[in-house]
Parts: C-alpha cells; sequence; structure tokens
C-alpha cells in the first residue's frame, strides 16, 4: 500500500489582503484580494513588474507600511511552532515588536540603506537581542556563528562598520543578523538584485543552506525568474496586485496558464538556448486608482476577447494539479503555446 506524506503544515495563512494608498488622486489599491498558504519549510517567489505589489505585501505581513499605507481588509494568520495561531493584524505595539525578528524577519532591498552607517555590526546585534531578552554573550556566539555559515569573516564582520563592508557582505550580514532569533519566517525583498552574478550565486547557495538546516519559511521577491526558478518550490505571479497564477516552480515555468506568465517567460534570456529573439510585453501596468474592468492584464494581452474586457476571471485549478491555480479563460491556448514554444528549443 502506498503512503501520501503529510503536506508541511501551514506558518502563515493569508486570506483575502486588500492594501492600498492614499495619494491626491485617492486611494490606489496596491494589494487586492490576494491569498495564499506558506508551509514549513517552504520558499514561495512572488514574481512580477515593478509596482505589481510585491513589496506591499512583505511590508503588509509585517505591518511595516508607510504612513499612508493601510491594510484595508483580510487575513493574516501566523501559526507558532507550539501550534498557536496569531492575528497580526490584532498585534499591540508590544506584542508585534517581539513578533518581529523572533517569530517573522525580513531582509529588505539595498542592504546599505538597511544598516546604521554610524554604528558597528556588533551593536546592531546586541540591540536586536536586548529588545527580546538574549544576552550579550548568547547573541555574540549565535551573530559568529552565523556569520560563519554566510562564509564571512566571523570577527572581521562582528566589529566592523556597514562602510568597511562590501555589498555582497553587508548583504549576507543582513541575512545573518535576520537569523539572529531563529523565526520561523524570512520575508527577502530582492535580496541579490544589487550584487554581481558571483555574489547572487553564492547568496543562493548559503540561502539554500541555511533553509534546509534551520526549516524556516521564505517568501522570496525577485524580479530574475532564473533565480526565482532554482531557490523555489512554489511560484506566484502578481500582476496589477493581484496573484493571477501559482503553483510549483516547475509547473508554472514550464506549463503555465495565464498570458501574463507566458509574457514574462518570453522575455526573460535563457542560456540554454544561446541565440534567440526575446519578446516584450506590449503597454504599460494599468492605473491601480481606476483599474479596467474585466482582467486587469486584458490591454496588453494577445489573447484576450470580449469576456476578458468585462468579466474578471475566477481563480481555477489546473486539472493536472490541484496546487496550480490561475485567472484566465484561455488557459488551455497558453499551455499550448508555451510547449510549442518548448518543442522548437
Amino acid at each position: 500500500m502506498t503512503v501520501t506524506p503529510a503536506a508541511p503544515e501551514v506558518v502563515l495563512s493569508v486570506r483575502n489582503l486588500c492594501i492600498s494608498y492614499l495619494t491626491r488622486r485617492g486611494r490606489l489599491r496596491a494589494v487586492n484580494k490576494v491569498s495564499f498558504d506558506l508551509h514549513a519549510g517552504e520558499t514561495l517567489a512572488l514574481i512580477g513588474e515593478s509596482g505589481c505589489g510585491k513589496s506591499t505585501i512583505n511590508l503588509g505581513l509585517i505591518r511595516l507600511l508607510p504612513p499612508t499605507g493601510t491594510i484595508d481588509s483580510g487575513e493574516i494568520v501566523y501559526r507558532r511552532r507550539d501550534g498557536q495561531t496569531v492575528d497580526v493584524r490584532g498585534l499591540t505595539t508590544g506584542q508585534l515588536r517581539q513578533f518581529l525578528w523572533r517569530e517573522c524577519s525580513m531582509v529588505f532591498q539595498g542592504a546599505l540603506n538597511s544598516l546604521n552607517p554610524v554604528i558597528k555590526i556588533s551593536s546592531m546585534i546586541y540591540d536586536t537581542a536586548a529588545a527580546h531578552g538574549m544576552d550579550k554573550k548568547e547573541a555574540r556566539d549565535r551573530a559568529l556563528d552565523l556569520f560563519q555559515k554566510v562564509r564571512l569573516d566571523p570577527r572581521r564582520v562582528f566589529n566592523a562598520y556597514p562602510h568597511e563592508l562590501s555589498g555582497g557582505m553587508r548583504q549576507r550580514t543582513l541575512l545573518a543578523t535576520a537569523l539572529l532569533l531563529r523565526p520561523q519566517v524570512v520575508l527577502m525583498d530582492e535580496p541579490t538584485t544589487a550584487v554581481d552574478i558571483l555574489t547572487q550565486r553564492s547568496i543562493i547557495d548559503v540561502l539554500k543552506r541555511l533553509r534546509e538546516e534551520l526549516n524556516f519559511s521564505v517568501i522570496f521577491i525577485s524580479h530574475d525568474l532564473a533565480v526565482a526558478a532554482e531557490i523555489a518550490d512554489t511560484v506566484a505571479t502578481m500582476y496589477a496586485g493581484e496573484i493571477i497564477e501559482m503553483g510549483p516552480v516547475a509547473e508554472v515555468f514550464y506549463r503555465p496558464r495565464h498570458a501574463y506568465t507566458l509574457g514574462l517567460l518570453e522575455a526573460a534570456p535563457r542560456l540554454s538556448v544561446g541565440r534567440e529573439e526575446l519578446h516584450s510585453i506590449p503597454g504599460s501596468p494599468p492605473d491601480l486608482v481606476e483599474p479596467p474592468p474585466g482582467c486587469r492584464f486584458h490591454l496588453r494581452c494577445r489573447f484576450a476577447t470580449d469576456e476578458c474586457r468585462t468579466t474578471p476571471p475566477p481563480l481555477t485549478t489546473a486539472p493536472e494539479d490541484e496546487r496550480h491555480t490561475v485567472a484566465c479563460y484561455h488557459t488551455a491556448t497558453i499551455l499550448k503555446t508555451r510547449q510549442e514554444e518548448l518543442a522548437r528549443d
């Protein structure tokens, strides 16, 4: 008898999350009815163009939105290691302070802007530890161990100022600091964008090894499809504030069912193919203060029909894999187009 292994438990559940910003023209809905589950030990990659809502989701999950941003509706439920659930939206200021870094931490985009330039890395470590009741010796020992794990010279980095470190070293320092209190969830906003390809390779290798060793879950934001393909278990494509396709990484990249996902794949160069013609997605993202009716992508979609222009497509499940969901009326045509492209290669 074949026994199906139990799925990892859900550590973070997001349901119908809506986030908006107040602008001079009115409310801009940056995130619209987003739902997903993050499982223990899983890496979920959010991909899409700039301005599609990826970073806003991460900031909303830890309630660090700017003053003009508000969570209008939805649920953010976190499950602790002891099994207790936490309503993140209902946390008080004091509870949120304890939740951040101990339960959920974040590696922000741009390491130099995330580190205090006038104090040493050691002071940042000690400040973080003190805020969560950890003594200096334990904080120092943990930090030195993590610096070693991320392939840094522990004592040099611990006693350095941020400007004394290279871009790649600062990025790995941020990653180590984010893991200081052994959080269960780590949010990463473009952690490999501002570094060279060799440093990017090193950060990816370190992240994969640390995730296996410490068993934390990751929400990973990236514009680089190659990075997402290598590091993620699950990929979610975002467009105009909505998750329009989500599923296992191989399923989404080789069997996409949304025209926007297909467009992203067609615009990405592939080293395995050699010389090829790339196709950019025409047009620009829609106005989110006054979004278009129907499918928000229809103005740029070569498969669009009258139904797409008037009625938003519902989120449906792919017949081959129930984990693969998509909001599109032309899934069969898009899948066939992708398979024909791969066959020609």
